[in-house]
C-alpha cells in the first residue's frame, strides 16, 4: 500500500515513510491509494472470529510489507489488549429512545433499547486514543529501531491524545515526545496524565487555544530549516498510523450487534474528526452501517458546512466537551476524499449536528437518572446526536461511541449528577502527582527555540 498527499497525489510514499513522517512535506494529510474492500467470508464469519484476528485483517492491506507478519501481530494484540463493550441503555418504560420523557410507572414493561454505548475508556488512559496512539507507538519504536538520530515526536492536544500518547511512548527508547496543549483548556485529569510522566516526555502548556496548538505543530513540520536539525514526527490523528487503527472499534462494535438485519446508526463526537474518519473508511470497505453522525458541540463549522454549503472556520469556543473544541478539523479533508469530493454523496452517509453545553449537561442528567448510565461530556454529545435521528427514524436503532471515561471530567460530571464517582486506581496515583510543563506563548518561534534548545 502506498499514500500520496492530499495536496499532492502524483507523488507517494509507504506506510513507513508515511508513519515516520506524520505530514507530506506539502503540508499535506496522507491517504491511501486504494481503499480495501473486506472478503464476504470475513463479513459473515465476523461473529466467531478472534478480536485479534479481526484486527490484523483489517490493518494489514494498510501496512502493506513495511511489517512482518508476526510483528504486525505482536503490535496488533497489545494494542488492543483491553476490552470494548458494547453496551445497552435502558429505556425508560413507554419511551423507547426519547430523552424528553422519563421513566415509566412502577411495574411496567421495560421497552427493548434502541441506543448502546460503544464504550472505549478502557485502556490504559482511560480514553479512546489509547488505540491509535499504542498501534503508532509500537511501529515507529519498530521503524526507527536502528536509527542513530533520536526522534522527536511532536503533538497536540485538546485533551485526551496528549495522555494516550505520553503513556504510549513513555521510555521509548531513542524517542522524546513533546505535547502542546491549551492552558486552562483540558481537564484536571487530562493535564496530569500528560503532565507527571517526566524522562522522554515534556509537556508544553501554550496561551492559547487547541488550534493555536496544531498550526504551531503544523509549521514544524513545514519548516525545512528545522527539519535539518531534527528529526520529526507527529502522533495526531494526521498521522496513518494513528488515524487508521480506530477502525478496529467499529468493526468490534458490529461483532456485538445483535440485528445484522438492522444495522446500527452510529454517533461519533467529533472535534478533529479523524475518529469519524477511520469509521467512514471501514464502512467504504464493507462495514455494515445505516448512517454516521458527526455529534459536535458549539463549534459548529462541519455542521453548518453540510446545512449551508459553507465551509468558514471561526475561533474555537471553550466547552464542556473541551476534546472536541476544534474550529478547523484537520480529519474532514480525509472524509472529502473518501466520497471523492462528491458532497451530495457525503451527505447520503453522514449528517452532523452541534449540541450546546446546556443540552450536554442535560443529556448527562438524563442518561443518569433515567437510563442508568454515567457518561462523559463527550459521550453525552454523542448519545443526544443519536436521540435526534433516532425520533425521525423510529425503526431504526444505533450506537454513540462513549469516548472517555466520566472520571476523567469528575469536575464537570459530579456536580451535575450530585454523586461522586469511584477514581479509578490509575487516577487515584495522579492526584497525588505534581503537574510539570513549560508555558510558552501562542508563537511558532517560542515552539522552534525550544525544540532546538
Amino acid at each position: 500500500m502506498q499514500y500520496y498527499s492530499l495536496n499532492s497525489p502524483s507523488t507517494s510514499v509507504s506506510f513507513k515513510e508515511a508513519t515516520i513522517r506524520g505530514q507530506a512535506p506539502d503540508k499535506g494529510l496522507y491517504f491511501p491509494q486504494s481503499i480495501p474492500t473486506l472478503s464476504k467470508e470475513l463479513l459473515q464469519n465476523i461473529d466467531t472470529l478472534p478480536r485479534e484476528e479481526l484486527a490484523y485483517q483489517v490493518i494489514r492491506p494498510y501496512t502493506g510489507d513495511t511489517l512482518p507478519e508476526s510483528e504486525l501481530r505482536r503490535i496488533v494484540a497489545e494494542t488492543i489488549a483491553f476490552d470494548f463493550p458494547l453496551v445497552p441503555i435502558e429505556s425508560p418504560a413507554g419511551s423507547p429512545g426519547n430523552p424528553s420523557l422519563v421513566a415509566g410507572s412502577p411495574g411496567s414493561p421495560s421497552p427493548a433499547p434502541r441506543s448502546f454505548a460503544l464504550e472505549l475508556f478502557h485502556g490504559p488512559t482511560l480514553a479512546f486514543k489509547d488505540v491509535g496512539a499504542r498501534f503508532m507507538s509500537r511501529c515507529l519504536g519498530y521503524f526507527v529501531r536502528d536509527n542513530k538520530r533520536p526522534v522527536t515526536v511532536l503533538v497536540a492536544t485538546s485533551g485526551d491524545t496528549g495522555g494516550a500518547v505520553a503513556n504510549g511512548f513513555y521510555d521509548v527508547d531513542g524517542v522524546r515526545v513533546v505535547i502542546l496543549y491549551p492552558s486552562g483548556k483540558v481537564s484536571s485529569v487530562q493535564e496530569l496524565q500528560l503532565t507527571t510522566l517526566g524522562r522522554n516526555i515534556t509537556a508544553l502548556e501554550v496561551d492559547g487555544s487547541f488550534d493555536d496548538c496544531q498550526q504551531m505543530v503544523k509549521q514544524a513540520f513545514a519548516d525545512e530549516s528545522l527539519q535539518k536539525e531534527l528529526f520529526l514526527t507527529s502522533a495526531n490523528s494526521i498521522n496513518v498510523a494513528r488515524w487508521l487503527p480506530q477502525q478496529f472499534y467499529y468493526f468490534f462494535a458490529w461483532q456485538q450487534w445483535a440485528d445484522k438485519a438492522n444495522p446500527p446508526v452510529i454517533s461519533v463526537p467529533s472535534g478533529n474528526f479523524g475518529n469519524i474518519c477511520a469509521g467512514l473508511l471501514a464502512h467504504h470497505s464493507g462495514l455494515p452501517a445505516r448512517h454516521f453522525i458527526a455529534a459536535c458541540n458549539a463549534n459548529d463549522v462541519i455542521p453548518v458546512f453540510l446545512q449551508t454549503g459553507e465551509f468558514q472556520t471561526k475561533p474555537a469556543k471553550a466547552t464542556l466537551s473541551n476534546a472536541m473544541d476544534v474550529a478547523n478539523p484537520s480529519n474532514f479533508v480525509r472524509i472529502l476524499e473518501i466520497f471523492q469530493q462528491q458532497i451530495p454523496t457525503l451527505k447520503q452517509t453522514l449528517s452532523s449536528t452541534s449540541i450546546s453545553d446546556e443540552e450536554t449537561i442535560a443529556a448527562i442528567r438524563e442518561l443518569y437518572h433515567h437510563h442508568h448510565y454515567l457518561a462523559d461530556p463527550h459521550g453525552a454529545v454523542g448519545w443526544l446526536a443519536l436521540q435526534r435521528y433516532l425520533e425521525n427514524h423510529k425503526e431504526a436503532k444505533g450506537l454513540f461511541l462513549e469516548t472517555a471515561h466520566p472520571v476523567k471530567f469528575y469536575d464537570t460530571v459530579e456536580p451535575i449528577i450530585g454523586q461522586q464517582i469511584p477514581l479509578p486506581p490509575s487516577v487515584a496515583e495522579l492526584l497525588d502527582k505534581q503537574k510539570h510543563s513549560k508555558k510558552i506563548t501562542a508563537q511558532y518561534t517560542n515552539l522552534k527555540e525550544f525544540l532546538l534548545s
